[in-house]
């Protein structure tokens, strides 16, 4: 298995910053998973940002389901998935089977050959949430958080741009 990473932080963290340069470490080019939908023109304005500011050398692939799918169609090359959270909104509000995703995750990640960051955002550091759906949420985002972190060389949290190891180096 090649090298794992997983970066968590909050909102406005850091966090994809860090990972786009974590990940720029292993010689491009590079694959970018992104699990985001654009349901609105301000998302799609995000995520136009966001692909510009990356710059060359990256392919994106934008897979709201099927992750370890594409983990696996990425061969050799370094990958950057953002964002795991998303990605499980996408599988709670589909009503997928979540723990049956998950363990397909961690399957494409034990036969990946080159260095992977995965980016995910640290939900359950806030209040608990008044509703069954948000606090399921939370709940599901902390163990696909774990479950990575178990597979995981590094796991990296960021706070105000700040990278802290929480395993391995930042």
């Amino acid at each position: 298995m090649a090298e794992i990473t997983l970066v968590l932080g909050g909102a406005r963290s850091g966090k994809s910053a860090y990972a786009e340069a974590r990940t720029r470490r292993a010689p491009g080019p590079w694959r970018y998973i992104a699990t985001a939908q654009a349901w609105d023109d301000e998302m799609r304005t995000r995520i136009d940002r966001h692909r510009a500011a990356r710059g060359p050398g990256w392919e994106t692939v934008e897979t709201p389901f099927d992750v370890p799918g594409a983990l696996a169609d990425a061969g050799a090359r370094p990958v950057l998935v953002d964002c795991l959270t998303l990605w499980l909104s996408n599988l709670l509000l589909g009503e997928r089977d979540i723990a049956s995703a998950t363990a397909d995750l961690l399957a494409a990640l034990a036969r990946r050959q080159a260095p992977t960051v995965l980016v995910g955002s640290e939900v359950g550091l806030g209040i608990v949430p008044e509703n069954a759906l948000a606090r399921r949420f939370r709940d599901e985002a902390g163990l696909l958080h774990q479950s990575v972190a178990v597979v995981a060389q590094h796991v990296v949290l960021c706070i105000a741009g700040c990278p802290m190891a929480a395993r391995g180096e930042a």
